[in-house]
């Protein structure tokens, strides 16, 4: 039978600082539920929500929710937009707020309950149809895993699964002008001048909105970018008729989007 010091040098060593896990977790590691319980009981497990557990004590962050989302319950919520850009330092400015608002993009759904684990963090979710449309869901759901990359987390062999700087881009123009402005925008479109041609081909035409792409063009043409002449316009749907980007702003022919009005 395990003494209590030794079941908490294999519970530190298992669930690590700031680590949330499932009780099925647990159990594929060889920890029975009685095993589980007593952990439990002598508080060196604490219960975080009914199935879910932290070590006693352990303080939260939010790269330990977005490492639970994507390792322990296999979501396939991926860190996006503008979350993105500011973790691979292509954003211009942080927000002023003291909150950290972390973007996650994906299918599946985001539990609620997660938004009160790690303090001056909120958790916002967006549905990657938005820019890939319903098919997302069959041929176009294992591709998108394709612009993704790691961001080291503590000491994970994993790390966090992050868009890349070619569809986090994309994602910010789809929240234009909702919660970002057209100039913020611009602003981060200037930063990135090392895209990748081939990358960028790729979303384009796995996009199906037509205002991020139209907006994407007019703003990769202004920055005048190098890799902006690699892009191939002819493979790619710009639909038809104005769109109404910035209300009150003037219509911009060639992509037929309302921009600010000293953009033209």
């Amino acid at each position: 039978m395990s003494t209590y010091s030794q079941r908490r040098k294999q519970i530190t060593k298992l669930v690590p600082e700031g680590s949330l896990v499932t009780r099925s977790w647990l159990q594929a590691h060889e920890l029975t539920n009685h095993a589980i319980d007593n952990l439990l009981k002598s508080q060196q497990l604490e219960t975080v929500k009914n199935g879910v557990y932290k070590r006693e004590g352990s303080k939260i962050e939010w790269g330990d929710v977005v490492y639970f989302l994507q390792r322990q319950l296999s979501t396939d919520l991926t860190i996006g937009g503008i979350s993105a850009l500011e973790l691979q330092k292509l954003a211009h400015y942080l927000p002023i707020s003291e909150q950290r608002l972390v973007h996650l993009y994906g299918r599946d759904n985001l539990p609620v309950w997660v938004n009160g684990l790690a303090t001056g963090t909120k958790f916002q979710k967006h549905s990657s149809r938005d820019l890939f449309g319903n098919s997302v869901e069959d041929e176009k759901a294992s591709e998108l895993i394709e612009f993704t990359k790691v961001l080291n987390w503590k000491n994970t062999n994993e790390g966090l699964r992050i868009a890349t700087p070619e569809r986090a881009i994309l994602e910010v123009m789809n929240q234009v002008p909702g919660s970002i402005s057209f100039e913020h925008a611009d602003e981060l479109m200037q930063g990135l001048n090392t895209l990748s041609p081939r990358t960028l081909q790729k979303l384009l035409e796995l996009c199906t909105s037509v205002k991020v792409r139209r907006m994407f063009f007019y703003l990769a043409e202004r920055q005048n970018h190098s890799w902006f002449t690699k892009l191939q316009t002819e493979n790619i749907n710009f639909g038809s008729g104005n769109r109404v980007i910035v209300k009150g702003g003037k219509l911009n022919k060639k992509y037929k989007i309302t921009v600010p009005d000293f953009y033209e």
